[in-house]
């Protein structure tokens, strides 16, 4: 039987100026799964997102991260749901903000009460994980954009999250810095939903691929073929880059 990271059953949300945001969303992600999140702008990407660690709330449905439900007015379970939900930001300067690269990967784990050789060996293997070790002491505003990014995601790891969620990762990232960053990505042993528009990203990096549009989920099945639908692309307003065939690429392991 498939351990569940992520299971959201019926969720519906409106805005309080009444916009509906999420109609009945129903999505269940297995543990150790790369599944990519699809979608237009406005499609509801974000409104899910922020549901899965309880910074919105007061809808219908249920959302249950490694078996726990998230209920906002409970406190304790709260705070477990947030630890266990790590989300990486498009821009890495929202979630760096101490003196140094160490201190920023510090932080979530000493929130939690590490300290001493536990918390420094958490802060290290964190680091080793995104291939960042060798910056530990530098301020974080010396380091490049990608490597900020990747120390991001160290952030995130140090906490051990049960789902890592991405969202947009290879924004303004050089060639060179988006192949490191899938480098990594592919080589973590971690539950990982990847909200992007990079759809050759989304098929090197994801076995799976779901597209929410207009609030609903309209197609989940294997990234290969999502993306060699043109009439769903089209449908949704998602594009391929010009003269790209997804049948070129070998979609990501499962």
């Amino acid at each position: 039987m498939i351990e569940v990271s992520l299971e959201v059953a019926g969720l519906a949300f409106a805005y309080p100026d009444g916009h509906q945001a999420l109609f009945g969303v129903d999505l269940t992600i297995g543990r150790g799964e790369r599944v990519a999140l699809l979608g237009p702008n406005g499609a509801g990407k974000t409104t899910l997102v922020l549901h899965l660690n309880g910074i919105l709330s007061g809808g219908v449905g249920t959302v249950r991260v490694g078996g726990l439900e998230v209920r906002p007015g409970d406190r304790d379970t709260l705070r477990e749901i947030r630890r266990r939900v790590g989300i990486v930001f498009q821009d890495p300067d929202d979630q760096l903000f101490m003196p140094t690269v160490r201190d920023d990967v510090a932080f979530g784990p000493a929130n939690l009460g590490l300290r001493g050789a536990e918390l420094d060996a958490r802060v290290s293997e964190a680091l080793d994980l995104v291939g960042m070790g060798d910056v530990a002491d530098r301020p974080p505003h010396h380091l490049s954009f990608g490597q900020r990014r990747r120390v991001a995601v160290a952030t995130v790891l140090a906490m051990r999250p049960e789902i890592l969620v991405l969202d947009e990762p290879t924004s303004n990232l050089d060639p060179a810095s988006r192949r490191e960053l899938h480098d990594v990505l592919d080589s973590l042993d971690v539950t990982q939903l990847v909200v992007t528009h990079d759809l050759p990203f989304a098929l090197q990096l994801c076995p799976r691929s779901v597209v929410l549009s207009g609030g609903a989920v309209v197609a989940d099945g294997a990234t290969a073929d999502v993306l060699g639908d043109a009439d769903l692309l089209a449908a949704h307003r998602l594009e391929l880059p010009y003269g790209f065939d997804p049948r070129s690429v070998a979609p990501g392991r499962p």
